[in-house]
Protein backbone atom coordinates (compact mmCIF):
# COMPACT_ATOMS: atom_id res chain seq x y z
CA UNK A 1 0.00 0.00 0.00
CA UNK A 2 1.27 3.49 -0.88
CA UNK A 3 1.92 6.30 1.56
CA UNK A 4 -1.20 7.69 3.22
CA UNK A 5 -1.39 11.37 4.11
CA UNK A 6 -3.25 13.32 6.73
CA UNK A 7 -4.21 15.77 4.00
CA UNK A 8 -3.84 16.08 0.24
CA UNK A 9 -4.29 19.56 -1.24
CA UNK A 10 -5.49 20.02 -4.82
CA UNK A 11 -3.69 23.03 -6.27
CA UNK A 12 -0.38 24.67 -5.34
CA UNK A 13 -1.56 28.28 -5.35
CA UNK A 14 -0.84 30.58 -2.45
CA UNK A 15 -3.89 29.48 -0.45
CA UNK A 16 -2.92 25.83 -0.78
CA UNK A 17 0.59 26.65 0.41
CA UNK A 18 -0.75 28.66 3.37
CA UNK A 19 -3.12 25.85 4.34
CA UNK A 20 -0.27 23.33 4.09
CA UNK A 21 1.90 25.49 6.35
CA UNK A 22 -0.58 25.57 9.22
CA UNK A 23 -1.36 21.87 8.89
CA UNK A 24 2.32 20.92 8.80
CA UNK A 25 3.00 23.14 11.80
CA UNK A 26 0.42 21.07 13.68
CA UNK A 27 2.19 17.84 12.70
CA UNK A 28 0.09 16.78 9.70
CA UNK A 29 1.59 14.85 6.79
CA UNK A 30 0.63 16.92 3.74
CA UNK A 31 1.04 16.55 0.00
CA UNK A 32 0.25 19.29 -2.52
CA UNK A 33 -0.69 18.35 -6.08
CA UNK A 34 -0.14 21.10 -8.68
CA UNK A 35 -1.14 20.60 -12.33
CA UNK A 36 1.41 23.09 -13.74
CA UNK A 37 5.19 22.76 -13.85
CA UNK A 38 5.54 25.71 -11.46
CA UNK A 39 4.13 26.17 -7.98
CA UNK A 40 2.06 29.26 -7.20
CA UNK A 41 -1.24 29.00 -9.08
CA UNK A 42 -2.09 32.44 -10.48
CA UNK A 43 0.61 34.13 -8.35
CA UNK A 44 3.68 33.26 -10.45
CA UNK A 45 6.54 35.08 -12.13
CA UNK A 46 7.45 33.72 -15.57
CA UNK A 47 9.61 34.69 -18.53
CA UNK A 48 7.20 35.40 -21.39
CA UNK A 49 9.82 36.74 -23.83
CA UNK A 50 13.63 36.32 -23.74
CA UNK A 51 14.91 38.59 -20.96
CA UNK A 52 11.43 39.75 -19.91
CA UNK A 53 9.78 38.40 -16.74
CA UNK A 54 6.53 39.40 -15.12
CA UNK A 55 3.75 38.37 -12.79
CA UNK A 56 1.79 36.62 -15.50
CA UNK A 57 -1.65 36.59 -13.83
CA UNK A 58 -1.92 38.15 -10.36
CA UNK A 59 0.08 41.37 -10.54
CA UNK A 60 0.03 43.50 -7.38
CA UNK A 61 -0.17 43.04 -3.62
CA UNK A 62 -1.98 44.52 -0.67
CA UNK A 63 -4.39 41.90 0.64
CA UNK A 64 -1.84 39.29 1.84
CA UNK A 65 -2.59 39.18 5.54
CA UNK A 66 0.18 40.46 7.87
CA UNK A 67 -0.38 37.53 10.22
CA UNK A 68 0.41 35.06 7.46
CA UNK A 69 3.50 37.03 6.44
CA UNK A 70 4.63 36.94 10.07
CA UNK A 71 3.76 33.29 10.79
CA UNK A 72 5.48 32.01 7.65
CA UNK A 73 8.44 34.37 8.17
CA UNK A 74 8.25 35.42 4.55
CA UNK A 75 10.49 38.44 5.09
CA UNK A 76 13.27 36.03 6.12
CA UNK A 77 12.70 34.39 2.72
CA UNK A 78 13.23 37.66 0.85
CA UNK A 79 9.66 38.94 0.71
CA UNK A 80 9.85 42.66 -0.03
CA UNK A 81 7.19 45.08 -1.24
CA UNK A 82 7.86 48.51 -2.71
CA UNK A 83 4.96 50.85 -2.14
CA UNK A 84 3.54 52.91 -4.95
CA UNK A 85 4.51 56.59 -4.53
CA UNK A 86 0.96 57.42 -5.63
CA UNK A 87 -1.95 55.01 -5.87
CA UNK A 88 -3.47 55.63 -9.30
CA UNK A 89 -3.09 57.88 -12.32
CA UNK A 90 -6.12 58.50 -14.55
CA UNK A 91 -5.67 60.12 -17.98
CA UNK A 92 -8.79 62.16 -18.75
CA UNK A 93 -10.32 63.87 -21.79
CA UNK A 94 -8.92 67.21 -22.97
CA UNK A 95 -5.41 66.26 -21.82
CA UNK A 96 -6.38 66.45 -18.18
CA UNK A 97 -5.48 63.90 -15.53
CA UNK A 98 -6.14 62.96 -11.92
CA UNK A 99 -3.66 61.44 -9.47
CA UNK A 100 -4.94 59.58 -6.43
CA UNK A 101 -2.72 59.00 -3.39
CA UNK A 102 0.53 60.36 -2.08
CA UNK A 103 -1.11 61.69 1.07
CA UNK A 104 -4.53 63.16 1.69
CA UNK A 105 -3.41 66.76 1.11
CA UNK A 106 -2.06 65.90 -2.33
CA UNK A 107 -5.22 64.00 -3.25
CA UNK A 108 -7.41 66.89 -2.06
CA UNK A 109 -5.41 69.26 -4.26
CA UNK A 110 -6.03 66.96 -7.21
CA UNK A 111 -9.74 66.75 -6.45
CA UNK A 112 -9.98 70.51 -6.11
CA UNK A 113 -9.07 70.84 -9.81
CA UNK A 114 -12.47 69.33 -10.55
CA UNK A 115 -14.57 70.08 -7.47
CA UNK A 116 -13.65 71.95 -4.26
CA UNK A 117 -16.68 70.29 -2.67
CA UNK A 118 -15.27 66.84 -3.44
CA UNK A 119 -11.91 67.84 -1.97
CA UNK A 120 -13.64 68.88 1.24
CA UNK A 121 -15.64 65.62 1.36
CA UNK A 122 -12.57 63.37 1.00
CA UNK A 123 -11.50 63.08 4.68
CA UNK A 124 -15.00 62.05 5.79
CA UNK A 125 -15.23 59.58 2.91
CA UNK A 126 -11.93 57.95 3.85
CA UNK A 127 -12.99 57.80 7.50
CA UNK A 128 -16.29 56.15 6.59
CA UNK A 129 -14.64 53.59 4.31
CA UNK A 130 -11.93 52.84 6.86
CA UNK A 131 -14.51 52.12 9.56
CA UNK A 132 -16.17 49.49 7.41
CA UNK A 133 -12.80 48.17 6.18
CA UNK A 134 -11.76 47.63 9.80
CA UNK A 135 -14.82 45.45 10.32
CA UNK A 136 -13.82 43.39 7.26
CA UNK A 137 -10.21 43.14 8.44
CA UNK A 138 -11.35 41.80 11.80
CA UNK A 139 -13.41 39.10 10.13
CA UNK A 140 -11.06 38.06 7.31
CA UNK A 141 -9.31 35.38 9.39
CA UNK A 142 -12.60 34.22 10.91
CA UNK A 143 -14.67 31.25 9.83
CA UNK A 144 -18.19 32.43 8.93
CA UNK A 145 -21.06 31.09 11.04
CA UNK A 146 -22.20 27.96 9.24
CA UNK A 147 -25.93 27.58 8.77
CA UNK A 148 -27.01 24.19 10.05
CA UNK A 149 -24.45 23.96 12.85
CA UNK A 150 -27.05 24.66 15.54
CA UNK A 151 -25.78 26.31 18.70
CA UNK A 152 -22.24 26.64 17.29
CA UNK A 153 -23.60 28.68 14.40
CA UNK A 154 -25.58 30.89 16.76
CA UNK A 155 -22.60 31.54 19.00
CA UNK A 156 -20.35 32.31 16.01
CA UNK A 157 -22.98 34.67 14.61
CA UNK A 158 -23.26 36.48 17.93
CA UNK A 159 -19.49 36.82 18.32
CA UNK A 160 -19.01 38.11 14.81
CA UNK A 161 -22.10 40.30 14.89
CA UNK A 162 -20.57 42.27 17.75
CA UNK A 163 -18.20 43.89 15.28
CA UNK A 164 -21.15 45.51 13.51
CA UNK A 165 -23.25 46.04 16.65
CA UNK A 166 -20.44 48.13 18.14
CA UNK A 167 -20.70 50.66 15.30
CA UNK A 168 -22.77 53.81 15.53
CA UNK A 169 -26.06 53.89 13.63
CA UNK A 170 -24.44 56.14 11.01
CA UNK A 171 -21.62 53.64 10.55
CA UNK A 172 -24.09 50.75 10.31
CA UNK A 173 -25.85 52.64 7.54
CA UNK A 174 -22.52 52.86 5.70
CA UNK A 175 -22.12 49.08 6.07
CA UNK A 176 -25.59 48.54 4.61
CA UNK A 177 -24.88 50.91 1.73
CA UNK A 178 -21.61 49.22 0.82
CA UNK A 179 -23.10 45.75 0.83
CA UNK A 180 -26.25 46.55 -1.13
CA UNK A 181 -25.87 49.69 -3.26
CA UNK A 182 -24.37 50.10 -6.69
CA UNK A 183 -20.98 51.76 -6.83
CA UNK A 184 -22.52 54.73 -8.61
CA UNK A 185 -25.29 55.07 -6.03
CA UNK A 186 -22.77 54.96 -3.19
CA UNK A 187 -20.30 57.38 -4.78
CA UNK A 188 -23.06 59.78 -5.86
CA UNK A 189 -23.89 60.22 -2.18
CA UNK A 190 -20.35 61.52 -1.56
CA UNK A 191 -19.02 63.24 -4.68
CA UNK A 192 -20.18 65.30 -7.67
CA UNK A 193 -17.23 65.22 -10.10
CA UNK A 194 -17.08 62.49 -12.75
CA UNK A 195 -13.26 62.09 -12.58
CA UNK A 196 -13.35 61.74 -8.78
CA UNK A 197 -16.12 59.14 -8.94
CA UNK A 198 -14.17 57.29 -11.65
CA UNK A 199 -11.01 57.24 -9.52
CA UNK A 200 -12.84 55.37 -6.78
CA UNK A 201 -15.36 53.52 -8.93
CA UNK A 202 -12.70 51.60 -10.84
CA UNK A 203 -12.19 49.35 -7.81
CA UNK A 204 -15.84 48.30 -8.05
CA UNK A 205 -15.34 46.65 -11.45
CA UNK A 206 -11.92 45.04 -10.93
CA UNK A 207 -12.53 41.33 -11.37
CA UNK A 208 -16.26 42.04 -11.42
CA UNK A 209 -18.24 41.40 -14.60
CA UNK A 210 -20.78 44.09 -13.86
CA UNK A 211 -21.64 47.72 -14.36
CA UNK A 212 -20.95 50.32 -11.68
CA UNK A 213 -24.76 50.62 -11.75
CA UNK A 214 -25.20 46.99 -10.66
CA UNK A 215 -26.65 46.67 -7.13
CA UNK A 216 -24.01 45.28 -4.77
CA UNK A 217 -21.04 46.53 -6.81
CA UNK A 218 -20.17 48.97 -4.00
CA UNK A 219 -18.92 46.01 -1.93
CA UNK A 220 -16.33 45.12 -4.57
CA UNK A 221 -15.05 48.69 -4.14
CA UNK A 222 -14.55 47.88 -0.46
CA UNK A 223 -12.96 44.48 -1.18
CA UNK A 224 -9.94 46.27 -2.63
CA UNK A 225 -9.26 48.61 0.30
CA UNK A 226 -9.10 46.39 3.39
CA UNK A 227 -5.48 45.35 2.81
CA UNK A 228 -2.16 46.93 3.78
CA UNK A 229 1.47 47.12 2.70
CA UNK A 230 4.38 47.52 5.12
CA UNK A 231 1.96 48.41 7.89
CA UNK A 232 0.13 51.09 5.87
CA UNK A 233 -3.59 50.34 5.59
CA UNK A 234 -5.14 50.56 2.14
CA UNK A 235 -1.77 50.76 0.36
CA UNK A 236 -0.72 48.67 -2.67
CA UNK A 237 2.72 47.77 -3.90
CA UNK A 238 5.04 45.88 -6.22
CA UNK A 239 6.64 42.68 -4.94
CA UNK A 240 10.34 42.51 -5.77
CA UNK A 241 10.75 39.55 -8.11
CA UNK A 242 7.07 39.60 -9.05
CA UNK A 243 4.15 37.82 -7.43
CA UNK A 244 5.90 34.49 -7.91
CA UNK A 245 8.46 35.50 -5.31
CA UNK A 246 5.65 35.20 -2.71
CA UNK A 247 4.67 31.66 -3.63
CA UNK A 248 8.26 30.52 -4.17
CA UNK A 249 9.06 31.71 -0.66
CA UNK A 250 5.97 29.92 0.68
CA UNK A 251 6.98 26.73 -1.12
CA UNK A 252 10.46 26.83 0.42
CA UNK A 253 8.92 27.25 3.88
CA UNK A 254 6.49 24.34 3.60
CA UNK A 255 8.98 22.00 1.94
CA UNK A 256 11.42 22.64 4.79
CA UNK A 257 8.60 21.49 7.11
CA UNK A 258 8.21 18.20 5.25
CA UNK A 259 5.31 19.05 2.93
CA UNK A 260 5.56 17.18 -0.38
CA UNK A 261 4.93 19.38 -3.41
CA UNK A 262 4.25 17.45 -6.62
CA UNK A 263 4.35 19.42 -9.88
CA UNK A 264 2.77 18.35 -13.18
CA UNK A 265 0.35 16.30 -11.10
CA UNK A 266 -3.15 17.16 -12.40
CA UNK A 267 -6.04 15.72 -10.41
CA UNK A 268 -8.71 13.94 -12.41
CA UNK A 269 -11.10 12.80 -9.68
CA UNK A 270 -11.79 13.02 -5.98
CA UNK A 271 -12.14 9.49 -4.61
CA UNK A 272 -15.23 8.88 -2.49
CA UNK A 273 -16.14 6.00 -0.21
CA UNK A 274 -19.76 6.31 0.87
CA UNK A 275 -20.15 9.79 2.31
CA UNK A 276 -16.44 10.46 2.78
CA UNK A 277 -13.66 11.81 0.54
CA UNK A 278 -10.70 9.43 0.86
CA UNK A 279 -8.18 10.67 -1.71
CA UNK A 280 -7.70 11.66 -5.34
CA UNK A 281 -6.81 10.04 -8.65
CA UNK A 282 -4.35 11.83 -10.91
CA UNK A 283 -4.80 12.03 -14.67
CA UNK A 284 -1.85 9.65 -14.99
CA UNK A 285 -3.66 7.05 -12.87
CA UNK A 286 -1.83 7.42 -9.53
CA UNK A 287 -4.11 7.36 -6.51
CA UNK A 288 -3.16 9.47 -3.49
CA UNK A 289 -5.01 8.42 -0.35
CA UNK A 290 -5.56 10.83 2.51
CA UNK A 291 -7.76 11.33 5.55
CA UNK A 292 -8.73 14.73 4.16
CA UNK A 293 -9.01 16.19 0.68
CA UNK A 294 -8.61 19.98 0.58
CA UNK A 295 -9.42 21.78 -2.67
CA UNK A 296 -7.58 24.96 -3.59
CA UNK A 297 -9.55 25.18 -6.83
CA UNK A 298 -12.81 26.94 -7.55
CA UNK A 299 -16.12 25.36 -6.50
CA UNK A 300 -17.25 24.70 -10.05
CA UNK A 301 -13.95 23.08 -11.04
CA UNK A 302 -14.04 20.87 -7.94
CA UNK A 303 -17.67 19.83 -7.92
CA UNK A 304 -18.48 19.76 -11.64
CA UNK A 305 -15.24 18.40 -13.13
CA UNK A 306 -13.48 16.50 -10.35
CA UNK A 307 -16.46 14.76 -8.76
CA UNK A 308 -19.34 12.57 -9.88
CA UNK A 309 -22.80 14.10 -9.39
CA UNK A 310 -23.97 10.90 -7.71
CA UNK A 311 -21.35 11.44 -4.99
CA UNK A 312 -22.97 14.72 -3.96
CA UNK A 313 -26.37 15.69 -2.54
CA UNK A 314 -28.79 16.51 -5.35
CA UNK A 315 -29.66 19.98 -4.05
CA UNK A 316 -25.97 20.81 -3.64
CA UNK A 317 -25.33 19.86 -7.27
CA UNK A 318 -28.18 22.15 -8.31
CA UNK A 319 -26.80 25.05 -6.26
CA UNK A 320 -23.29 24.68 -7.65
CA UNK A 321 -24.67 24.81 -11.19
CA UNK A 322 -26.14 28.17 -10.24
CA UNK A 323 -22.87 29.45 -8.72
CA UNK A 324 -21.93 32.40 -10.91
CA UNK A 325 -18.47 32.64 -12.41
CA UNK A 326 -16.88 34.97 -14.92
CA UNK A 327 -15.04 38.12 -13.85
CA UNK A 328 -14.93 39.73 -17.31
CA UNK A 329 -11.14 39.79 -17.17
CA UNK A 330 -8.63 39.87 -20.04
CA UNK A 331 -5.01 39.77 -18.88
CA UNK A 332 -1.99 40.70 -20.97
CA UNK A 333 1.74 41.16 -20.34
CA UNK A 334 3.83 43.24 -22.72
CA UNK A 335 7.56 43.71 -23.24
CA UNK A 336 8.33 47.38 -23.96
CA UNK A 337 11.26 49.14 -25.57
CA UNK A 338 10.35 52.36 -23.72
CA UNK A 339 8.04 53.76 -21.09
CA UNK A 340 4.68 55.04 -22.33
CA UNK A 341 4.67 58.81 -22.77
CA UNK A 342 1.23 60.12 -21.84
CA UNK A 343 -0.13 63.06 -23.77
CA UNK A 344 -1.72 64.54 -20.64
CA UNK A 345 1.47 64.18 -18.53
CA UNK A 346 4.58 63.88 -20.73
CA UNK A 347 7.89 62.49 -19.50
CA UNK A 348 8.82 60.12 -16.69
CA UNK A 349 7.36 60.48 -13.25
CA UNK A 350 5.81 58.86 -10.20
CA UNK A 351 2.72 58.10 -12.27
CA UNK A 352 4.68 55.35 -14.06
CA UNK A 353 5.01 53.56 -10.70
CA UNK A 354 1.30 53.76 -9.96
CA UNK A 355 -1.78 52.00 -11.26
CA UNK A 356 -2.48 53.66 -14.62
CA UNK A 357 -6.25 53.58 -15.09
CA UNK A 358 -7.91 54.17 -18.45
CA UNK A 359 -11.54 54.55 -17.41
CA UNK A 360 -12.33 58.26 -17.14
CA UNK A 361 -15.92 58.02 -15.91
CA UNK A 362 -18.55 55.68 -14.50
CA UNK A 363 -20.43 56.06 -17.79
CA UNK A 364 -17.32 54.78 -19.61
CA UNK A 365 -17.27 51.73 -17.30
CA UNK A 366 -20.98 51.12 -17.82
CA UNK A 367 -20.59 51.27 -21.62
CA UNK A 368 -17.69 48.81 -21.44
CA UNK A 369 -19.94 46.33 -19.64
CA UNK A 370 -22.94 46.84 -21.90
CA UNK A 371 -20.78 46.55 -25.04
CA UNK A 372 -19.27 43.29 -23.78
CA UNK A 373 -22.71 41.85 -23.10
CA UNK A 374 -23.71 42.63 -26.68
CA UNK A 375 -20.50 42.13 -28.65
CA UNK A 376 -18.22 40.05 -26.42
CA UNK A 377 -15.89 42.87 -25.47
CA UNK A 378 -15.79 46.62 -25.42
CA UNK A 379 -14.15 48.61 -28.19
CA UNK A 380 -13.20 51.05 -25.39
CA UNK A 381 -12.22 48.66 -22.57
CA UNK A 382 -11.30 49.45 -19.00
CA UNK A 383 -7.52 49.12 -18.69
CA UNK A 384 -5.28 49.13 -15.64
CA UNK A 385 -1.58 49.16 -16.45
CA UNK A 386 1.24 48.57 -13.99
CA UNK A 387 4.91 48.82 -14.94
CA UNK A 388 6.77 46.92 -12.19
CA UNK A 389 10.15 47.23 -13.96
CA UNK A 390 10.19 50.91 -12.91
CA UNK A 391 10.99 49.73 -9.37
CA UNK A 392 12.42 46.24 -10.06
CA UNK A 393 15.03 46.24 -12.82
CA UNK A 394 15.47 42.45 -12.61
CA UNK A 395 12.32 42.01 -14.72
CA UNK A 396 13.57 43.46 -18.01
CA UNK A 397 16.81 44.21 -19.90
CA UNK A 398 18.44 47.60 -19.36
CA UNK A 399 16.46 50.39 -20.99
CA UNK A 400 13.39 48.19 -21.44
CA UNK A 401 10.29 47.52 -19.36
CA UNK A 402 7.48 45.06 -18.71
CA UNK A 403 3.88 46.08 -18.18
CA UNK A 404 0.85 44.27 -16.81
CA UNK A 405 -2.41 45.10 -18.57
CA UNK A 406 -5.43 44.11 -16.52
CA UNK A 407 -8.54 44.71 -18.58
CA UNK A 408 -12.33 44.70 -18.18
CA UNK A 409 -15.01 43.96 -19.61
CA UNK A 410 -14.58 40.82 -21.69
CA UNK A 411 -17.38 38.29 -21.72
CA UNK A 412 -16.55 34.83 -20.38
CA UNK A 413 -18.22 33.38 -23.47
CA UNK A 414 -18.50 35.18 -26.80
CA UNK A 415 -21.88 35.51 -28.51
CA UNK A 416 -22.86 33.42 -31.54
CA UNK A 417 -20.73 30.48 -30.45
CA UNK A 418 -17.43 32.20 -31.28
CA UNK A 419 -14.29 31.03 -29.47
CA UNK A 420 -11.86 33.29 -27.68
CA UNK A 421 -9.13 31.42 -29.58
CA UNK A 422 -10.36 33.15 -32.74
CA UNK A 423 -10.81 36.59 -31.16
CA UNK A 424 -7.97 36.94 -28.65
CA UNK A 425 -5.54 38.73 -30.98
CA UNK A 426 -8.18 41.22 -32.12
CA UNK A 427 -9.15 41.91 -28.51
CA UNK A 428 -5.48 42.39 -27.60
CA UNK A 429 -5.11 44.87 -30.48
CA UNK A 430 -8.08 46.81 -29.08
CA UNK A 431 -6.39 47.03 -25.68
CA UNK A 432 -3.09 48.23 -27.16
CA UNK A 433 -4.95 50.84 -29.22
CA UNK A 434 -6.79 52.05 -26.10
CA UNK A 435 -3.47 52.71 -24.35
CA UNK A 436 -1.92 54.18 -27.49
CA UNK A 437 -4.70 56.76 -27.70
CA UNK A 438 -3.53 58.11 -24.33
CA UNK A 439 0.20 57.53 -24.87
CA UNK A 440 0.97 57.91 -28.60
CA UNK A 441 3.79 55.60 -29.64
CA UNK A 442 2.92 52.93 -27.08
CA UNK A 443 1.92 50.46 -29.79
CA UNK A 444 5.30 50.89 -31.52
CA UNK A 445 7.12 50.21 -28.23
CA UNK A 446 5.55 46.75 -27.78
CA UNK A 447 8.25 44.13 -28.43
CA UNK A 448 6.17 41.11 -27.42
CA UNK A 449 2.91 40.32 -25.71
CA UNK A 450 1.50 37.44 -23.68
CA UNK A 451 -2.26 37.11 -23.94
CA UNK A 452 -4.65 35.55 -21.43
CA UNK A 453 -8.24 35.69 -22.65
CA UNK A 454 -10.95 34.38 -20.31
CA UNK A 455 -10.54 31.00 -22.01
CA UNK A 456 -6.75 31.13 -21.60
CA UNK A 457 -7.18 31.93 -17.90
CA UNK A 458 -9.38 28.86 -17.55
CA UNK A 459 -7.05 26.52 -19.43
CA UNK A 460 -3.80 27.77 -17.92
CA UNK A 461 -4.80 28.48 -14.32
CA UNK A 462 -7.99 26.44 -13.86
CA UNK A 463 -10.10 29.60 -13.45
CA UNK A 464 -13.54 28.56 -14.70
CA UNK A 465 -14.90 31.16 -17.14
CA UNK A 466 -11.68 33.10 -16.52
CA UNK A 467 -12.92 34.14 -13.08
CA UNK A 468 -10.00 35.51 -11.08
CA UNK A 469 -12.17 35.50 -7.93
CA UNK A 470 -13.28 31.82 -8.30
CA UNK A 471 -16.84 33.18 -8.31
CA UNK A 472 -18.75 36.46 -8.28
CA UNK A 473 -18.55 38.58 -5.12
CA UNK A 474 -22.28 39.15 -4.84
CA UNK A 475 -24.35 39.19 -1.67
CA UNK A 476 -25.72 35.69 -2.34
CA UNK A 477 -22.17 34.34 -2.82
CA UNK A 478 -20.43 35.93 0.15
CA UNK A 479 -19.62 35.18 3.75
CA UNK A 480 -21.58 32.17 5.05
CA UNK A 481 -23.09 31.62 1.58
CA UNK A 482 -19.75 31.21 -0.20
CA UNK A 483 -19.99 28.95 -2.12
CA UNK A 484 -23.31 27.52 -0.86
CA UNK A 485 -25.28 28.29 2.28
CA UNK A 486 -24.58 25.52 4.77
CA UNK A 487 -21.05 25.03 3.47
CA UNK A 488 -19.57 28.43 4.22
CA UNK A 489 -17.20 27.10 6.89
CA UNK A 490 -14.67 25.62 4.40
CA UNK A 491 -16.26 22.17 4.68
CA UNK A 492 -17.69 20.41 1.64
CA UNK A 493 -20.84 18.26 1.57
CA UNK A 494 -18.83 15.05 2.25
CA UNK A 495 -16.86 14.14 5.35
CA UNK A 496 -13.17 14.80 4.90
CA UNK A 497 -13.70 17.28 2.04
CA UNK A 498 -12.64 20.91 2.50
CA UNK A 499 -12.22 24.08 0.40
CA UNK A 500 -9.31 26.46 0.88
CA UNK A 501 -9.45 28.61 -2.26
CA UNK A 502 -10.98 31.94 -3.26
CA UNK A 503 -14.36 30.25 -3.75
CA UNK A 504 -14.62 30.38 0.05
CA UNK A 505 -14.69 33.42 2.37
CA UNK A 506 -13.38 36.13 1.91
CA UNK A 507 -13.04 35.59 -1.84
CA UNK A 508 -10.40 36.51 -4.37
CA UNK A 509 -7.10 38.31 -4.26
CA UNK A 510 -3.79 37.19 -2.80
CA UNK A 511 -4.95 37.17 0.82
CA UNK A 512 -3.99 33.75 2.16
CA UNK A 513 -7.12 33.97 4.32
CA UNK A 514 -9.05 31.01 2.83
CA UNK A 515 -5.96 28.82 3.28
CA UNK A 516 -5.51 29.94 6.88
CA UNK A 517 -9.19 29.53 7.76
CA UNK A 518 -9.54 26.14 6.06
CA UNK A 519 -6.56 24.86 8.05
CA UNK A 520 -8.29 26.06 11.21
CA UNK A 521 -11.46 24.13 10.25
CA UNK A 522 -9.45 20.97 9.53
CA UNK A 523 -7.55 21.18 12.79
CA UNK A 524 -10.68 21.85 14.81
CA UNK A 525 -12.36 18.80 13.27
CA UNK A 526 -9.32 16.64 13.94
CA UNK A 527 -8.56 17.82 17.44
CA UNK A 528 -9.55 16.31 20.74
CA UNK A 529 -8.18 19.03 22.95
CA UNK A 530 -7.33 21.36 20.09
CA UNK A 531 -4.20 21.46 17.97
CA UNK A 532 -4.66 24.93 16.46
CA UNK A 533 -1.97 27.34 17.57
CA UNK A 534 -2.90 30.57 15.84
Amino acid sequence: MGKRYDAVIIGGGHNGLVCAFYLARAGYRVRILERRAIVGGAAVTEEFHPGFRNSTASYTVSLLHPRIIRDMRLIDQGYKVIERPVSNFLPLPDDQYLILGGGIARTQAEFAKFSPRDADALPAYYASLETVANVIRDLVLTCPPNVGDGMTMMLDALRQGRHVAALTIEQQRDVLDLFTKSARGFLDSWFESDPVKAAFGFDAVVGNYASPDTPGSAYVLLHHVFGEVNGKKGAWGHVVGGMGSITQAMARVVQAMGVEVSLEAPVARVLVDGDKAVGVRLEGGEEVMAKRVIANVGPRLLYERMMEPDDLPADFVKRIKGFRTGSGTFRMNVALSALPDFRCRPGEGAHHQSGIIIAPSLDYMDRAFMDSKRDGWSRAPIVEMLIPSTVDDSLAPAGCHVASLFCQQFAPHLPDGRSWDDAREEAADTIIATVDAQAPGFARSVIARQIHSPLDLERTFGLIDGDIMHGALTLDQMWAARPVLGHGAYRGPLRGLYMCGAGAHPGGGVTGAPGHNAARAVLRDGAILGRWRG
